[in-house]
């Protein structure tokens, strides 16, 4: 049995990440989404298990201290969390796995998986286009759109640190492309150590 794919994908607020995730997990049937654990409340249509396991700042801090995270993270006070555990179970039965997390998120998870996490960062199609989508929302005064774009150009000088880019300045072609890496990465040698013992023995 082929071993699963873990793709973890990045993107300045702004970028399409959301979107393209979505159709991605409505097209490739044998990807999930990862369901991470937070200590904020739920929010209204929010489920157990399905958005996200919700448990107290002290069961969180606990689990961090015990290894159980894959990657965490404190945002705006409230503390996120891939679990190892879920993430490696997944894997080990044939699944593949989408994180969505943040460019801190990313390293964290390279550092323990290593190559066997696909980091992909998901490119704007250039600055003004990031500014004016993230305007068009409407829901930030100005020092906080400023502040996202600070940490966009943050997050996009880390992006060399990523084995695969993808600009977004075309859906259906940035689209096409998360597919393309998928299929690669499925195609790996180490994900195959079952097919290849067969024809070593």
């Amino acid at each position: 049995m082929r071993r699963g794919c873990l793709m973890v994908i990045s993107a300045p607020s702004g970028a399409g990440k959301t979107t393209l995730i979505r159709q991605l997990l409505r097209l490739e049937k044998n990807l999930i989404f990862s369901v991470s654990h937070t200590t904020r409340s739920p929010r209204p249509g929010e489920v157990e298990g399905k958005d996200y396991y919700f448990v107290s700042r002290e069961e969180f801090e606990s689990l961090v201290a015990a290894g159980a995270f894959l990657e965490w993270a404190e945002v705006h006070g409230n503390l996120y969390g891939t679990s190892m555990e879920k993430i490696r179970e997944h894997l080990d039965s044939g699944r593949d796995v989408v994180l969505d997390i943040d460019v801190q998120g990313a390293r964290q998870v390279r550092k323990k998986m290593g190559l066997e996490a696909a980091l992909i960062f998901i490119l704007p199609p250039s600055w003004s286009e990031l500014e004016r989508r993230l305007r068009s929302r409407g829901t930030e005064d100005e020092a906080s759109l400023r502040r996202r774009l600070d940490a966009a150009r943050q997050e996009i000088q880390a992006a060399s640190e990523f084995d695969y880019l993808v600009l977004n300045d075309r859906f259906d072609r940035a689209l096409s492309a998360l597919r393309s890496i998928l299929t690669a990465e499925r195609l790996r040698s180490f994900r195959h150590s079952d097919l290849l013992r067969q024809w070593l023995t």
